[in-house]
């Protein structure tokens, strides 16, 4: 692992095309840790080599949590149509909600989140509040009460309120308060913990697969 780590970018950037998906995963690792936005066009056609293979669903995560951390904002298209496809590994879902938000113009951020939401599917979700929260993205009210109100019929173990919680230390609002204090008091110790935090208006640090 340490080798891979080493990888320059023009390493790790022609790896992407090796025979091994392992080798592609680590290149796309590298690159996510290098956050270098020349990576982006590389990564972009790599990845829409890779999810002809579900088998290869780790790596196809790595790639496109590496195109969001690059800002290569060209591979958003691709990232929404992969969100419409059927995935057997839901973790994928969850690499492309994040990156949706990411790569998403700070105006364009509330209207992402929706649509992430309005997908039904849990893990699109639950990647999109995941990027809200760790890039500490502020929400207008309306969106706020959009998202509360998609919550509150969810059961307390659900685990997309983890991340809700998480990022409601930079929300404001009469519900929002109210929100957290029933997380804090829920049965998963997760969600209690990022909630307390919150309810103190400290971001506490993550550090996602």
């Amino acid at each position: 692992m340490g080798f891979e780590m080493a990888l320059t970018l023009d390493e790790a950037v022609a790896q992407l095309g090796h025979r091994l998906s392992t080798k592609r995963r680590s290149a796309a690792t590298r690159l996510r840790r290098l956050a270098d936005p020349a990576a982006g066009p590389a990564l972009l056609e790599a990845l829409q080599q890779e999810v002809r293979d579900a088998r290869t669903w780790e790596t196809q995560y790595q790639m496109v949590m590496a195109l969001g951390v690059c800002g290569h904002q060209p591979a958003l298209g691709l990232v929404r149509e992969l969100a419409q496809r059927p995935f057997k590994a839901t973790m994928v879902y969850v690499a492309l909600g994040d990156v949706v938000i990411r790569l998403s113009t700070p105006e364009d951020t509330a209207h992402s989140l929706r649509w992430c939401l309005e997908a039904g599917i849990p893990m699109l979700a639950d990647g999109a509040l995941r990027a809200v929260a760790m890039q500490r993205f502020p929400l207008d009210g309306a969106t706020i009460d959009y998202v509360l109100d998609f919550l509150d019929p969810l059961d307390p173990h659900d685990g997309r309120r983890f991340w809700a919680a998480a990022a409601a230390a930079g929300w404001t609002g009469p519900r929002v308060a109210e929100f957290l204090q029933g997380c804090a008091a829920g049965p998963r110790a997760d969600v209690a913990s990022a909630a307390t935090s919150s309810l103190q208006g400290k971001y506490q640090t993550y550090s996602p697969l």
